[in-house]
């Protein structure tokens, strides 16, 4: 279940969340986490979360998926040219930015590791979720453990796409044509969040360990950044993080 701390203006997973997992998607109320780094900073310490690094992704729109261990050094760095990550490590921040696109977060209850991913349409098309998944199982995750959040983006009801994209979609998932696509005003339009619950569901994730969005963030443009909706005023992108304690 997704749920809203009303004081702090976060949300968060109850999947994730545990005594010893903390997972949040933040909201406008907490600033801008792409180029104002310090807030993450701020973020976790308000809320009184051991951390020893904040991870961020460069997020390129790849597929591109990292196993990170600090190396010691400063308490944040920036992996080059990668959208996923994963870690074992306790007291790493795994943190992505969107405005938009679709962030999600994974743990693993029996490894204890976690991990979390940046997909808009090409890391969908190119199955981010699943290529997050396969890094998991890689290092002894079981598919029955792994439970799965899907942070706020775009909704359908939102996000028109043109012809060329639409045919690039409909010949890597044919069999979901029909679930994931809809006219709407002579537009055709894609469900961005329900494609990646189908992609989870397809590699095994069982439906009670994926929890959803039910927000648009361009609709919600009072709680999210939207690059749609803001474009070039776009103000900033809101992060995602999961951290293990």
């Amino acid at each position: 279940m997704i749920t809203y701390d009303s004081v702090s203006k976060y949300f968060t997973s109850t999947l994730l969340s545990s005594e010893n997992v903390f997972a949040a998607f933040a909201t406008r109320a907490q600033g801008d986490g792409k180029h104002r780094f310090e807030n993450i900073f701020s973020f976790l310490k308000s809320n009184d979360i051991n951390y020893k690094k904040v991870v961020m992704m460069e997020q390129i729109h790849s597929v591109n998926v990292v196993f990170y261990r600090s190396k010691g050094g400063s308490d944040f760095v920036k992996l080059e040219d990668t959208d996923g990550v994963i870690t074992d490590e306790n007291n790493l921040a795994l943190t992505t930015v969107t405005a938009d696109c679709l962030p999600i977060l994974y743990k693993d209850d029996t490894t204890g590791l976690i991990a979390a991913s940046h997909q808009g349409w090409r890391g969908s098309l190119k199955r981010m979720p699943q290529k997050i998944v396969h890094g998991l199982l890689s290092r002894g995750a079981k598919l029955s453990s792994i439970k799965v959040s899907l942070g706020p983006a775009i909704g359908e009801c939102c996000y028109d796409i043109d012809e060329d994209r639409y045919w690039e979609f409909r010949q890597e998932f044919d069999g979901y044509s029909d679930k994931i696509f809809h006219h709407h005003r002579g537009k055709l339009h894609l469900n961005l969040t329900y494609l990646n619950y189908l992609l989870l569901k397809e590699i095994g994730i069982v439906e009670m360990n994926i929890d959803h969005f039910p927000f648009c963030t361009k609709c919600d443009s009072a709680r999210f950044f939207s690059y749609r909706k803001e474009k070039q005023q776009l103000q900033g992108e809101m992060f995602s993080l999961i951290v293990k304690t």
